[in-house]
């Protein structure tokens, strides 16, 4: 019985040598942390020669889409895009404020880099929804207010805005109180509500106060509109009274629950 002892001590101490389990497992771990660590300096390295060193990821196209008025040249030259630098490199927000400055009918521009070697231009450009004539030219505004460009020619269905404030009386004391933008803005709003079959008869827009705000249609009708306020409610009305008085030449919808027309 002592010698099969002193066997099976032997074997187990065979079986023991070398580091135990847990040391050889972490070794491995620690073997295959360097190796990963070192793939990915390598492939680290080596994107970023891709994006800042190779000559594949350069600009060497500026595309634009989305203009109507403007043209893509215009567009390209506002921009000013570096052709040549690396495409990464490329300050797109510097393009966006070039573009805002430079061409002021753009409302809004995404600029897009395009792997490997483009920068895409998307424009939307404003939309008039009022001319203010001065002199023999037209001045475009949108529907935010914003006087954005001047045109020879007015474009076609965009009614006039006139601004007929007295500087004496109660429309003076609107114009010191809301001032002239806020004006612009109350006739755009009124100008955005009107039901499309209106709008499209719709020569001008005047203003004489915040709350005095009139239409001019084809066939010498007018439309008393009030404020720009409650304008979904007056734009119903107004279809309403229309079609009640297909003769009328005057219609009154600025307090839109108590609505008149006229032929005169």
């Amino acid at each position: 019985m002592a010698g099969s002892t002193t066997a099976e001590r032997g074997e187990r101490r065979q079986g023991s040598s070398g580091p135990p389990p847990v040391r050889r497992s972490r070794r491995r771990r620690l073997r295959m942390l360097v190796v990963l660590a070192g793939a990915l300096v390598f492939l680290g390295s080596g994107a970023f020669w891709l994006l800042y060193g190779s000559d594949l990821v350069r600009v060497e196209r500026v595309s634009v889409s989305g203009t109507r008025v403007l043209s893509p040249a215009q567009v390209r030259d506002a921009a000013d895009v570096p052709l040549g630098e690396q495409l990464i490199s490329v300050d797109t927000g510097a393009i966006e404020a070039r573009l805002a400055r430079e061409l002021p009918r753009i409302d809004t521009v995404d600029v897009i880099r395009s792997w490997p070697d483009e920068i895409e231009l998307k424009v939307t450009e404003r939309t008039p929804v009022l001319l203010v004539q001065k002199g023999g030219k037209f001045i475009e505004v949108d529907n935010e207010g914003v006087r954005f460009a001047t045109v020879s020619q007015a474009p076609q269905g965009v009614p006039l805005l006139e601004l007929a404030v007295s500087r004496t009386g109660s429309a003076a004391a609107s114009l010191r109180r809301f001032g002239e933008d806020r004006l612009v803005r109350e006739a755009v709003r009124a100008a955005g509500a009107v039901p499309d079959s209106v709008a499209r008869a719709t020569r001008k827009v005047k203003v004489r106060s915040y709350d005095d705000i009139s239409l001019q249609l084809t066939g010498g009708r007018t439309v008393d509109w009030g404020s720009g306020e409650k304008g979904a409610a007056k734009a119903r009305t107004l279809v309403a009274l229309m079609k009640a008085a297909p003769g009328a030449r005057h219609f009154d919808v600025s307090v839109p629950t108590a609505p008149a027309s006229s032929r005169s």
